[in-house]
């Protein structure tokens, strides 16, 4: 049985450098930083909107994991993977200015438009690795 009421509160990202996380998705997607508790590890609270919070937790250095996933088939960090790869998919307002803002900052990125015409997407990677997609709506151009 599905939880009534239920909702997304936040995504937790392990990181070796916190601060260059949470820049990134500062700058990129706007986020704001807010109170996180104190614990025995560092860690980063980001907010976006109303209700949607981001964790940037400080990487336990005796884990042997890689810093993140660049898809579900490939060891290599190409944006192209990641339609069928982990990932994180975000909304904006007007997706050209975000392609363009990717762009200018040097990210590597892949676009496409989904079969049917309407859904226009763009793929990359945050510093760490994880794979982000941000979506808009075709009828925008």
């Amino acid at each position: 049985m599905a939880a009534v009421g239920a909702y997304l509160n936040h995504v937790s990202r392990e990181s070796s450098d916190i601060k260059r996380l949470a820049k990134f998705y500062q700058e990129i997607f706007g986020f704001e930083q807010v109170e996180s508790p104190k614990l025995e590890f560092n860690l980063i609270w980001l907010k976006l909107g109303p209700s949607f919070y981001l964790h940037l937790i400080e990487r336990d250095p005796e884990t042997k994991l890689p810093e993140g996933p660049w898809s579900a088939s490939s060891a290599v960090a190409d944006p192209k993977n990641l339609p069928r790869g982990h990932h994180i998919c975000f909304s904006v307002s007007n997706f050209d200015s975000f392609v363009q803002t990717l762009k200018e900052r040097g990210i590597n990125a892949h676009e496409r438009t989904q079969p049917d015409g309407k859904t226009k997407q763009v793929f990359f990677f945050d510093p760490d690795g994880n794979g982000l997609e941000v979506a808009g709506s075709a009828a925008e151009q």
